[in-house]
């Protein structure tokens, strides 16, 4: 049974009645993988299209791994007969591109050198280092995908850092976490991970907050514990810190079998009747990859979550992007104090098909919802083309998985979302809506990025945060330096930067675009033969406070063994 009421439709999906199947037709790979059973039978408009075991071939003959699947099973507790089954094709995370790989549905990367030797320019500030554990080989040092938030307690200098770190010694884990203790000034890894144990196997997709009413941290990722553990196979797990520094196990917000992109949000706003409530969100792929949010329902440890609320099901598939609400401190006089919103993008099938952006709100903290549609047009997204592993995905060269996911965030009945789309002349533009009515309608697009003067200077996966006071800053990866195609990691033209533009009225004019890394970019590799080949972190979900937006990123400005590597870099951006 679902709470969420459609406001607006737009999209009747057909089946061409000629014609093969194809990625980039009318006929999406997400309408062949939703289906979940071999043999269904769905009737588009009268004609009948029998299933059977299609989607397998497609995949299978569109990958480069040839090996067909097979009751075979992983080292993740899959088996390779389930690949259908669980949608591990339209899955992010790392345990479903492990065992693709195992299954040979894609290919291994392999690391060429090894050793501890750590080469170019390590990062000084204003640019810190995150992620600062030392590698024995750069086969086993991809370190992305983050999101940074510091604490509300007044005088508390405290700076966390969630990210992936596929670090297998002395376990099998994808979590990395760090601390800092003086605004960011420096940052300690703690080692070992302290996410590794606890909920069996970590397999990372980063989710934090800070939970002022509780006084506590709250982070967690998606874990599996195929022994039968709480979080289940496939689930979201959390652990808890006073400090940011020393951790525990919590529990689970979700006990699941194919969970997927989760995000997390917390209501720190005294004067909402929600004060101190936690929300995670994510997709369920073990039901076709439907939408869910759950809330925590009690303000004691162990953590007590409700049961999953329904916000989509069925098609189109819509991803889950990322969870917010009101900033903190808001005034006493709060009419909005208990919105949340979830951000979701229609994929359109995946591939370079067109996508349409949802945001899901609720005007009750998180009990019912509202499902309403962003884009007046579907627009076309980012990429210079496909992941070669994985071609559901769409690729910005040479290694990056994007689709246009972006960032909202919300104050007052101001709400933001920046995303990325095909640009003007490049194979990325950074575009920004804004509602003005708590999420019911939105502006027309505008581009937050300057005008390209060639087809190479791309801009992808932004980030968003803003204040109390309607302070907002969007980052995001860059190449406007760029002369020259990127197609190989070592092309000159695949060097980055990390720039961002800010608003200080809520998102009604912007200033000029600013370098908030020091220095241009090398694009790191991704040599690691447990992670998928295209890859180099999925989102960074940046926060504000007091004045301050916390900016992370993947850097690739430090090689091991020859090889430049992937790293999480942090700044602290002053706002306007």
């Amino acid at each position: 049974m679902t709470n969420v009421r459609r406001v607006h439709w737009t999209m009747t999906r057909r089946i061409p009645r000629t014609g093969p199947l194809t990625l980039h037709g009318q006929r999406p790979w997400g309408d062949l993988w939703r289906t979940g059973e071999r043999g269904r039978e769905m009737n588009y408009k009268g004609r009948t299209y029998s299933y059977l075991a299609l989607p397998l071939m497609i995949l299978t003959a569109c990958v480069l791994g040839p090996a067909p699947a097979r009751a075979q099973m992983t080292s993740t507790g899959i088996d390779c007969s389930q690949i259908a089954a669980l949608h591990l094709l339209q899955q992010e995370n790392m345990r479903a591109g492990l065992a693709l790989m195992e299954c040979g549905m894609i290919p291994r990367p392999h690391g060429t050198h090894s050793g501890d030797d750590v080469e170019g320019d390590t990062p000084a500030p204003p640019n810190i280092l995150v992620s600062n554990r030392s590698c024995v080989s750069n086969s086993s040092c991809t370190k992305s995908e983050s999101t940074v938030w510091h604490t509300t307690v007044p005088g508390d200098a405290t700076v966390v850092v969630n990210y992936n770190d596929h670090n297998p010694n002395p376990v099998q884990n994808y979590s990395g976490t760090t601390f800092s203790t003086d605004n960011g000034a420096t940052f300690t890894e703690i080692l070992p991970p302290p996410f590794a144990t606890g909920h069996g196997t970590n397999f990372g997709d980063p989710i934090l907050v800070y939970n002022k009413r509780l006084g506590r941290w709250f982070a967690g990722d998606l874990v599996s514990d195929v022994s039968g553990g709480n979080c289940g196979s496939q689930g979201i797990g959390l652990w808890t810190s006073t400090d940011g520094a020393t951790w525990t196990t919590d529990a689970c917000p979700h006990s699941g079998s194919a969970d997927d992109r989760e995000s997390m949000w917390v209501d720190n706003n005294p004067s909402s009747g929600c004060y101190g409530r936690m929300y995670a969100s994510w997709n369920d792929f073990s039901v076709s990859g439907d939408l869910y949010v759950t809330y925590s329902t009690n303000h004691t440890i162990p953590v007590t979550w409700s049961a999953p609320v329904l916000l989509h099901t069925g098609m189109p598939f819509i991803r889950d992007v990322q969870l917010t609400g009101l900033s903190d401190n808001v005034p006493s006089a709060c009419a909005t104090c208990g919105q949340v919103y979830v951000a979701g993008m229609d994929e359109g099938g995946g591939g370079l098909n067109t996508r349409q952006n949802h945001m899901f709100r609720s005007a009750n903290c998180g009990m019912t919802w509202t499902d309403v549609i962003m884009d007046a047009t579907r627009f076309n997204p980012p990429g210079d083309g496909l992941c070669s592993s994985n071609p559901y995905f769409a690729q910005m060269n040479p290694i990056w998985r994007h689709m246009g996911w972006g960032q909202p965030g919300a104050e007052g009945t101001v709400v933001h979302y920046a995303y990325a789309a095909k640009g003007v002349l490049s194979s990325g533009d950074i575009l920004y809506t804004r509602s003005t009515n708590a999420g019911l309608t939105w502006s027309t697009p505008i581009v937050l990025n300057d005008p390209e003067t060639n087809g190479f200077q791309s801009h992808w996966m932004p980030s968003l945060s803003v204040n109390d006071v309607g302070k907002v800053t969007v980052s995001w990866y860059d190449r406007r330096q760029a002369t020259t195609a990127c197609n190989l990691v070592t092309d000159p033209g695949c060097s980055y930067q990390r720039f961002g533009v800010q608003s200080l009225n809520n998102g009604v004019t912007w200033g000029s675009n600013f370098a908030i890394s020091d220095q241009v970019i090398p694009q790191p590799t991704q040599n690691d033969p447990g992670v998928s080949p295209c890859y180099a972190g999925d989102y960074d979900y940046s926060t504000a406070l007091d004045g301050i937006a916390y900016v992370t990123w993947t850097d690739g400005r430090v090689a091991v063994g020859g090889v430049q590597v992937q790293n999480v870099e942090f700044a602290a951006v002053p706002e306007p």
